[in-house]
């Protein structure tokens, strides 16, 4: 899959390749900019490119003497840092699922087993309030076993015995927060408007949460909440210590913040 990627990169790419190689030679323009614009459709920033000549080690200003391995390996590294991937394995439960994943794994794919199905009825079962039971929990509480018949109760032991105790969890959950926390480098900030209770003005606790890129602002996250917000924006207030903050301040994981503005709060 990733290969088949890589190369469908590199044919939106290649049609235009000799232009922009020649171009940026010859006329002295931007290389990163000139690629930034052909690869815009894919959503690939300028930032992803500079990372990929700099994983790769080849020569920004003489991209003519690339060579076609030059070249894909380049497409290759860019397609990596802007389309990371992640295999979720499902049906873990199956006898020859345990083979497959270490092959998986043996290929440096970043891998996590699942089972989809013990997911379902578990989230199914909790809903009709028949157990216990938290999305990414390694186990759960049988509330009304009378209301459960052999059947049922057989299913559940078998998803606890086979899947919860041997995996730790039934892989669902990880996978998600696998794929924004550790693939997308994503952070997760709570907005509130009264700092005391650390709730909106409805008095709801924490009402929201955002999941933002590392290295978010906090008046990017004013502009994320509403666009008044952040043209407004004068200062942030990161919660737990009080502290008054800038625009330009980097958010962390898990921060209380509330935006101050000429309009309003958040």
């Amino acid at each position: 899959m990733e290969h088949e990627i890589t190369m469908w990169m590199a044919n939106i790419l290649k049609r235009d390749w000799p232009k922009i190689a020649r171009t940026a030679e010859a006329e002295s323009k931007d290389l990163f900019s000139m690629l930034e614009e052909r690869l815009s459709g894919l959503t690939i920033k300028r930032s992803h490119i500079f990372e990929a000549i700099r994983r790769t080690g080849l020569n920004a200003d003489k991209p003519t003497r690339w060579s076609e391995e030059d070249f894909l390996k380049f497409v290759d590294a860019v397609r990596q840092i802007a389309k990371p991937m992640l295999i979720v394995a499902n049906k873990i439960d199956i006898s020859t699922s345990e083979e497959n994943l270490g092959r998986l794994k043996e290929l440096n794919y970043l891998v996590v087993p699942c089972c989809a199905e013990a997911e379902l009825a578990l989230r199914r079962a909790t809903e009709k309030q028949l157990i216990d039971y938290r999305p990414g929990d390694c186990n759960f509480k049988i509330n009304k076993p009378e209301q459960l018949n052999e059947n049922q109760i057989r299913a559940l032991e078998t998803i606890k015995e086979k899947i919860l105790l041997k995996l730790g969890s039934t892989g669902v959950q990880e996978a998600i927060n696998t794929a924004f926390f550790k693939l997308l480098s994503m952070i997760t900030v709570y907005p509130v408007e009264d700092l005391e209770h650390l709730a909106d003005h409805n008095g709801r606790v924490l009402p929201d949460a955002y999941l933002v890129p590392y290295g978010t602002t906090a008046r990017q996250l004013a502009y994320m909440i509403h666009t008044e917000l952040g043209e407004s924006f004068i200062y942030a207030v990161e919660a737990r210590e009080k502290k008054r903050v800038g625009e330009d301040h980097i958010l962390k994981d898990r921060d209380v913040i509330s935006i101050i503005s000429a309009k309003k709060r958040a």
